[in-house]
C-alpha cells in the first residue's frame, strides 16, 4: 500500500510538472476498483470566463480493465445555478487487437480523452464537474485514476 501511494503522488507530480504554466491538473485515485454509483468529483475555479478553455480527461487503467471502451456520463454546473450540462460519453481504450492506447510502462497506462474543445465558461465562479462511469459492471475494475486537465487554447 506504501509503495503504490509512493508511486501515484509521483506520478501526480510528474504530471503536474511536465503540463505548461497555465494548465491546471487534478488527479483523483479509484485504486482499481470503481463502484457505478461513487461520483468523481472536480471543483474548477473559473476567474477568465470567456477565455476558450480544453477541457480533457486523464484516465489511468491496468490490465485487469475487461473492456476496450470507457463510458463516462458527466454533470457540469456551476454552484448556486440550477442549470446542469449532463453528458453521456463513450472512449475507446484499446485499439481492435487488444493493444492499450495512451502512453506508459508497465501495467499502468494513460490516456487523455477530450471532454470539451474551446469551451468558453460562461462567467467568473465556481463550477463542479461530477463524472461517473456508465459501464455494466459493478463495481468497474482495472482503473487506477481519474484526472481533469484545463489547457487554455493557444490562438
Amino acid at each position: 500500500m506504501m509503495r503504490k501511494t509512493f508511486a501515484l503522488l509521483l506520478l501526480s507530480a510528474l504530471s503536474i510538472a511536465c503540463r505548461s504554466g497555465g494548465d491546471a491538473v487534478a488527479v483523483n485515485a479509484v485504486d482499481s476498483s470503481w463502484p457505478s454509483p461513487v461520483v468523481q468529483r472536480f471543483t474548477l475555479e473559473v476567474k477568465d470566463a470567456g477565455t476558450p478553455k480544453n477541457i480533457i480527461f486523464v484516465v489511468r487503467n491496468n490490465n485487469d480493465y475487461p473492456y476496450s471502451n470507457l463510458f463516462l456520463i458527466t454533470d457540469l454546473h456551476k454552484t448556486g445555478e440550477n442549470r446542469h450540462e449532463t453528458d453521456t460519453l463513450n472512449y475507446v481504450m484499446a485499439r481492435p487487437d487488444g493493444a492499450w492506447l495512451g502512453q506508459g510502462f508497465g501495467k499502468v497506462k494513460e490516456i487523455d480523452f477530450l471532454y470539451r474543445h474551446n469551451f468558453v465558461f460562461p462567467s467568473n465562479g465556481t463550477y463542479i464537474l461530477d463524472i461517473r462511469h456508465g459501464m455494466r459492471q459493478n463495481p468497474l475494475p482495472g482503473i487506477e485514476d481519474i484526472g481533469l486537465k484545463i489547457e487554455s487554447v493557444k490562438p
